[in-house]
């Protein structure tokens, strides 16, 4: 005598395909296969009373018995005999789901190579990066601080931000923020120096310059206060090095506005200087500007970078 594996059956009017589990299926058809409820666990390593239970339940789905026990493991009925190969499409349907989807979550995953500035890789870029890897976690970022602009003519970076705009027409280039520039000296500085209120008592200061870069000379020469490489009694062309010595207090500096939010005690000076503000654009080879990964953290750079900014303002 034979016992089916049934729960009790539905209604007869009730519609078989009305909230059916599609993942009933794969129990089914390692029950089949296997001949056995036993030999069915041990292929998909589940529980017994698990695949018993899912049996039941897509027969109640279906309102008619598909399995008959036995002996020694359990016989298919007609009825699963007739739905056995709609169900191993079924099956088939849902792995090549599971690898499309696969497929799209690998294409949101990869890696970025970003280059900027020392300046900017050190005391602009980190946050922005931190929210970047919070809104895309399967982005990895890999950052070159670097001077050079010629990284991505070389192809050794994807995107650049940079504080000049690329000429080169192989790039495809945004200007995305102006960044406000300032005088600032540690407060430290200004308790023995004094504060000056005006121009011309910057020559009276120890002040921070460039060594072999005369772009501070020649800001002062455009806003009609004449300046010479020897007014400046440190003199250094690393940008990162040249914001430390303002931060440690050793005499007035010129800086991005920014970076004071990194210099406990460090204040802007002289308001009324009105030193023109620095463009900044975001670069990208024409080549790799239409995959999807790079516009993605081009996109984000473009979108984060002015908020970083305006948020050094304060």
């Amino acid at each position: 005598m034979t016992q089916d594996l049934s729960s009790p059956m539905p209604a007869a009017d009730a519609p078989a395909g009305e909230n059916f589990d599609w993942r009933l299926v794969r129990s089914f058809l390692a029950v089949l296969d296997a001949g056995s409820l036993m030999g069915a666990a041990r292929r998909l390593r589940a529980q017994q009373p698990t695949l018993s239970r899912h049996v039941a339940e897509l027969e109640a789905q279906l309102g008619v018995p598909l399995f008959e026990r036995t002996g020694r493991g359990v016989t298919p009925t007609a009825a699963a005999l007739a739905i056995a190969e709609a169900a191993r499409r079924m099956e088939a349907g849902a792995g090549e789901l599971m690898r499309a989807l696969v497929a799209a979550r690998d294409a949101e995953r990869g890696t970025v190579r970003l280059t900027a500035s020392r300046v900017a890789a050190t005391w602009l870029l980190p946050p922005v990066l931190a929210r970047l890897q919070e809104a895309e976690p399967g982005i990895e970022v890999e950052l070159v601080a670097s001077d050079q602009v010629s990284n991505l003519l070389r192809r050794e970076a994807d995107i650049a931000l940079r504080m000049v705009r690329p000429e080169q027409g192989s790039l495809v280039a945004r200007r995305i923020a102006e960044v406000p520039l300032t005088a600032a000296a540690h407060e430290r500085y200004l308790a023995r120096a004094g504060t000056p209120m005006r121009a011309e008592e910057l020559a009276a200061h120890r002040l921070i310059g460039y060594d072999r870069d005369d772009t501070i000379v020649q800001g002062f020469a455009a806003m009609g206060v004449p300046m010479t490489r020897g007014h400046f009694q440190l003199r250094t062309d690393d940008q990162v090095a040249y914001g430390q010595l303002v931060a440690a207090g050793a005499g007035i500096g010129f800086v991005a506005r920014y970076q004071l939010r990194q210099w406990p005690g460090v204040v802007a000076l002289l308001p009324q200087l009105g030193i023109p503000p620095m463009p900044c654009w975001l670069a990208v080879h024409r080549e790799v500007h239409g995959n999807r990964l790079v516009r993605r953290v081009f996109d984000f750079l473009a979108e984060e970078v002015p908020r970083a900014l305006a948020a050094g303002e304060g």
